[in-house]
């Protein structure tokens, strides 16, 4: 007998609920200009109860080639990426806006 899962009720094979979790959330991609003239790239927004965090940041960190970190829910990579950050998340699923 195949697992349901306990919020859709569907076979988990079939489970939708991590889909539907990306497209309602609202992210938000900053640029903030901090110590000594550094740029980081700011992404806001994800509600960590639905999606994981650490490794939403380890694939934007990957596909920026650049460093970052999560603090309180929000990933901040080094350097300029809005455009590139905006792209993969788009492909991820995620609507996302850039501010």
């Amino acid at each position: 007998m195949p697992e349901i899962c306990s919020n859709c009720g569907l076979p988990v094979e079939l489970c939708v609920c991590e889909e539907i979790a990306r497209e309602q959330q609202r992210i938000r991609i900053t640029s903030v200009k901090r110590r000594y003239g550094k740029i980081v790239t700011v992404v806001e927004g994800i509600d960590t109860g639905d999606i994981n965090v650490e490794e939403l940041a380890k694939e934007l960190k990957t596909r920026c080639a650049s460093g970052g970190t999560v603090k309180n829910g929000t990933i901040e990579l080094q350097g300029d990426h809005k455009k590139k950050v905006r792209e993969v998340l788009q492909k991820m699923g995620f609507p996302a806006e850039i501010e």
